[in-house]
């Protein structure tokens, strides 16, 4: 990561990021930029380094933010109309801790609205593009932070991880993803999605640069009661694997995953083999059924915490509107998206009077049997290997007509959600036709510089 110091101007590396952004102006990686700010802020930093004044980690690092951090640099809007023209009174915790290290925000990054999405096309500012293939989507939902990395806009960009909405785009655009354990950066001034699903990490091109990130992010916050101890203190180098043995997830080889994916994860497995790591096949039959427990879990939470947009509090109103009713009614009709409303509805029915018992509770029991799948998997091996997504990027608008379909998209990332452990996506390889291939891998709770450590590995034995 380059940082700025005596020979290396804050100003230089903001100006050179927000140059790159113009140039990349139609992969619509922003739905807004800071730049007047950021400027302000380089100057401040670059002062500060002329006085031989104490900077932090990140001095000068110019970053994107996804648009659904709070920060009262600009508008907060979460892709959404609901919260178009949204000044955030608060600054998420995240955010305040890589800015108190120096981090630059040139930038807020495009999402799917209120990260309801696996492509980036459900932003109600449009679509962000792949950036391999233009006529392919970015990913979603942080496609607009994944695609800042990959393009050289910015050395890093924040993201939130609720069913693989980091790692995904990260592998559809060739780059890192980081999901943490759960609790382990603060959501605190992150706009709420799935609150027990919820995770915040980042995107970057190495491992290295993803430890530095996560090191400031991570530990206790007072504002966030799910939070928990700091454990991200070692140096990568002293996180190591104790056992040198990897699981690959055999169930998720064959049924419903592209070929090409297919041999790809064979092909990394061989590379871990070559890195000094055993691997072995193990099978895992409840993972199966991960995707339809959290598509019960996820949308009930979701209905739960979009209740609170009603056009009285904050955010968007309706008008011509007669009575609280219509306020209501029309408010939410015109601020969220379809996707929004969709999983608002099947929230609301899971969590109803006759069907709360038969789909919520079960779905939260079937999830403890995934839990306890995983922390048996993990008394044998160090990590599960798998793949992100079942596909190479897909094309723009193929999916959008067709939710079952987008959802299938999640149905490799959303397993470490459900069960609150770490998972790491690095690039593996590319299809036949240049499209870039992303593999995972997922430890037990706070192995995440161990699963950054195996990658990295693996990456410099290749």
């Amino acid at each position: 990561m380059i940082i700025a110091d005596k020979n290396t101007k804050a100003v230089d590396l903001v100006r050179a990021a927000l140059d790159r952004a113009k140039e990349c102006e139609d992969y619509h990686c922003f739905i807004s930029m800071n730049e007047a700010r950021a400027l302000e802020r380089a100057r401040e930093i670059d002062e500060r380094i002329a006085k031989g004044e104490k900077v932090g980690r990140l001095a000068g690092v110019p970053y994107a933010l996804k648009d659904n951090y709070l920060s009262p640099d600009g508008v907060t809007t979460a892709a959404a109309r609901m919260l178009d023209n949204f000044p955030s009174p608060i600054t998420a915790t995240a955010v305040a801790r890589v800015e108190a290290e120096g981090a630059i925000m040139i930038g807020r990054a495009n999402l799917d609205a209120f990260a309801h999405g696996s492509s980036t096309e459900n932003s109600y500012f449009g679509p962000t593009l792949n950036s391999y293939d233009k006529s392919r989507v970015a990913g979603g939902s942080s496609g607009g932070s994944a695609a800042a990395v990959a393009l050289d806009i910015v050395q890093f960009a924040l993201g939130s991880d609720t069913g693989g909405s980091i790692r995904q785009p990260a592998s559809y655009n060739g780059i890192w993803g980081m999901k943490p354990t759960y609790g382990t950066v603060s959501r605190y001034g992150v706009v709420a999605m799935a609150s027990s699903l919820d995770a915040m990490g980042c995107l970057a091109k190495s491992a290295d640069d993803i430890n530095l990130v996560m090191s400031i992010m991570a530990g206790k916050d007072p504002k966030d009661s799910t939070t928990i101890d700091d454990f991200w203190t070692r140096e990568l180098e002293d996180a190591k694997p104790k056992k040198k043995k990897i699981g690959i997830i055999s169930d998720f080889l064959k049924d419903g995953i592209d070929p090409e994916v297919s041999k790809t994860v064979l092909d990394y497995a061989k590379k871990m083999e070559k890195a000094g790591y055993t691997v072995e096949e193990i099978s895992m039959p409840i993972m199966r059924y991960g995707l339809a427990i959290y598509y019960i879990i996820q949308p009930a939470e979701v209905a739960s915490n979009l209740s609170r947009y009603d056009g009285i509090r904050y955010g968007h109103r309706a008008s011509d509107t007669t009575d609280l009713d219509s306020i209501y009614g029309k408010t939410r009709d015109e601020g969220f998206m379809p996707e929004n409303k969709r999983r608002i509805m099947i929230g609301n029915f899971v969590l109803s009077s006759g069907f709360y018992d038969a789909y919520y509770l079960k779905a939260q029991k079937a999830r403890t049997l995934l839990v306890n799948a995983y922390n048996e998997a993990f008394e044998k091996y160090d990590a599960l290997l798998c793949a992100v997504a079942p596909a190479p990027p897909f094309k723009l608008g193929e999916k959008t007509d067709d939710p079952l379909q987008m959802y299938m998209e999640d149905m490799l990332s959303v397993l470490a959600n459900l069960a609150g452990v770490p998972s790491v996506a690095t690039p593996a390889g590319k299809s036949k036709s240049g499209l870039p291939i992303g593999v995972q891998l997922i430890g037990p709770r706070q192995s995440d510089q161990v699963l950054l450590n195996i990658a990295k590995n693996v990456e410099e034995a290749a």
